[in-house]
């Protein structure tokens, strides 16, 4: 028998053999041959489908799998089968602009689609009827996002740049007029009139939770029992409909007028860097889904990286890594870090991480980390990262590989890098409160990050704790660098101002977020609002993602390392999304075509859509998102830039407490 048929590795001949004897492990089988690292490993592209006459900007399976749909900028939908290649239909929508979103109905017989457009109309088109059902105006911007869920088949959602999401019960007639109480979540009513909804996905297990994505960095939870419709706000008598913000002023950053969303219905999330951004790039929420099990949720933002956040974890995000935002243009400490580095020193509160913290490693770990610290030294720090990842996810609790891996990501100082070494940090003086060189690196953290005031406290606190360092040079010079940062008022509290007009409860939810669980880089999500994210096999395995290079990113969801780099498109890689139950994938982009990926057979064919230098493409991407219009059309013609590297200088090679501390005392690696 098969105790623990989950967490092994079992040949596929016995995994087949227990499933004939116990029907009960069918899903967790199915689960784990869905998609395995030697199918990713021959992924190559096994068909183009050719059938539109614009870019294809959704993609959708029905629930079986056997049908594809796609919709795009030539304002049609088809419908496909996806392993005869062929249109099974072709259907002219009706609308005016391009097609951003098209769902099937559950529980439709594959007869009922959603489609929302760029003319911001919202079509349901039975299929066996020669009209639509019905045609939606509410939206007065374009319409970006149609949801659905599997135990709900007379309900879906939109979102619309107006910063409206709707809901909609197909049972009922829906007539487009302002008392009609279709509104779930405004906007506009909470953080003003430049408020764009840009996506929406409901929880498959708990369908009660709808998340959304606007064009800031905070993503929205919401339980929905605890949400009152509300009506349509009232239009203005003479709009533009191409302005570049919200038409409605309507009570804009006021809040709701009859308290239709409780304080106690969100939860907010956001990656804890996004909150001090200096604002010289646009965040946008591109594209979020939850995971199959309904505890996870992948957020791909727009101008930064891919996340995935816990939506159970309302606590240890929050309490170990976060900062909170108390009110708009002020920042207030949920811990303070005078308080943390106290709870350093006791016992009752870090015993347990400390007892856990491995200082032997186990061989193959001891191999991986020495590897990386070579990488280090060579200055190949994303191959350090790397490696320091396939480490920890060996040896979760080593407070060692947290301190090598956060020197890496200040060297290699992509964008959250920094704030990820803080995060490393902290987990290190979690797991060894006597590490020197992290309590040093954190203060230096906390300095880049402009936080100049906790940094000072930090650094204070190490002198205390460690007084034989308090003289070293490279001390003197953070202490130098943090009062002058503060003497000019360049501390984010001192700096950073908002003016957005934000209602009450939005401040209380701001307050109140948790902060991300992975991070995942490499692919560069600047150019469209499209950009989708997916988990890919049942258990979330993998993470895939398009991208502006024209390329799609595969990443191992355990060390968040990317795996595979296919390219899927001559331009940018939108849309990407598995089938159901097979390892299946399709994708689409600028090119007028669906592009279907499976595994190629092991006869050692070449794939020529592979790039092959990972590290390369990467780094390339993060230069990309940073490029200003003409860098980026200098790149495109083929020119190269070099990688920008963090001002650190060398330091000593290993971990001594009773060794001085030279200049650069946060890089190196123990």
């Amino acid at each position: 028998m098969f105790p623990n048929i989950q967490k092994k590795d079992y040949r596929v001949l016995d995994l087949i053999r227990q499933r004939e004897i116990q029907d009960s492990v069918t899903h967790i089988i199915l689960q784990k041959l869905h998609v395995t690292e030697n199918l990713i490993s021959r992924l190559g592209l096994e068909k183009e489908l050719n059938g539109h006459s614009g870019c294809v900007n959704c993609l959708e399976w029905n629930e079986t799998g056997q049908v594809l749909a796609s919709a795009s900028d030539d304002k049609d939908i088809i419908l496909w089968d996806p392993f005869r290649y062929e249109k099974k239909l072709v259907l002219h929508s009706g609308h005016r602009g391009n097609i951003f979103s098209v769902k099937f109905m559950p529980k439709s017989n594959d007869s009922v689609l959603v489609s929302g457009a760029a003319d911001c109309r919202i079509r349901v088109h039975d299929l066996t009827l020669s009209e639509p059902i019905f045609t939606c105006k509410c939206h007065k911007q374009r319409i970006k996002r149609i949801a659905t869920v599997p135990s709900i088949p007379f309900l879906f959602w939109s979102a619309g740049e107006d910063g409206l999401f709707l809901q909609y019960d197909i049972r009922t007639p829906h007539v487009c007029k302002s008392n009609d109480h279709s509104v779930l979540v405004n906007l506009v009513y909470h953080t003003g009139c430049y408020a764009e909804g840009k996506c929406i996905a409901v929880n498959p297990r708990k369908p009660e939770l709808i998340a959304i994505g606007a064009n800031d960095a905070y993503i929205r939870m919401y339980d929905r029992r605890m949400i009152k419709l509300s009506q349509v706000p009232p239009s203005p008598s003479i709009h533009d409909n191409s302005n570049g913000g919200n038409i409605s002023t309507y009570r804009a950053g006021k809040g709701d007028p009859d308290d239709n969303i409780p304080l106690g219905s969100a939860q907010y999330f956001i990656a804890g860097h996004l909150r001090s951004r200096d604002g010289t790039r646009s965040i946008t929420t591109t594209y979020l889904t939850f995971s199959d099990d309904g505890n996870e949720l992948l957020v791909n933002m727009g101008g930064e990286q891919i996340y995935l956040f816990d939506i159970n974890d309302s606590n240890s995000s929050k309490k170990i890594f976060g900062s909170s935002w108390r009110s708009p243009g002020s920042i207030e400490q949920d811990q303070r870090l005078d308080e943390y580095y106290m709870k350093q020193n006791d016992v009752d509160e870090t015993g347990d991480f400390v007892d856990k913290n491995v200082k032997i490693l186990p061989p193959h770990v001891e191999e991986i980390k020495r590897l990386a610290n070579e990488g280090f030294e060579q200055q190949k720090y994303s191959l350090a990262i790397n490696l320091y990842n396939k480490a920890i996810s060996n040896c979760p609790t080593a407070a060692v590989l947290f301190a090598n891996r956060a020197a890496a990501y200040m060297k290699r100082a992509w964008d959250g890098d920094i704030y990820a070494a803080l995060r490393d940090c902290k987990t290190t003086l979690l797991l060894d409160p006597e590490h020197v060189k992290a309590h040093f690196r954190l203060a230096r953290c906390l300095f880049d990050l402009n936080r100049s005031i906790e940094a000072d406290k930090v650094l204070k606190s190490f002198k205390q704790k460690f007084p034989e360092y308090a003289s070293n040079s490279a001390c003197r010079a953070l202490k130098m660098d943090i009062k002058e940062a503060i003497d000019a008022g360049k501390d984010i509290t001192q700096t950073r101002q908002t003016f957005l007009p934000l209602s009450e409860y939005e401040q209380e939810w701001r307050h109140n977020t948790i902060d991300y669980k992975m991070r995942f880089c490499g692919h560069c999500n600047t150019t469209t609002d499209i950009k989708e994210a997916n988990f890919f096999g049942n258990n979330g395995q993998y993470i895939v993602a398009g991208s502006d290079d024209g390329s799609f990113f595969i990443w191992d969801r355990n060390t968040t390392n990317i795996v595979r780099v296919l390219r899927g498109d001559e331009r940018i890689v939108n849309c990407l999304q598995p089938h159901p139950s097979m390892c299946l994938l399709a994708t689409s982009g600028i090119d007028p075509v669906i592009r279907l990926w499976s595994p190629w057979p092991e006869d050692g064919s070449v794939n020529e859509r592979e790039i092959q230098n990972l590290d390369d493409a990467a780094s390339a991407n993060q230069i990309r998102m940073n490029s200003d219009p003409f860098e980026l059309m200098l790149m495109n013609m083929g020119y190269r830039f070099p990688v920008p590297q963090h001002e650190f200088s060398d330091e000593d090679s290993e971990d001594q407490h009773d060794q001085p501390i030279t200049q650069a005392l946060n890089c190196r690696p123990s």
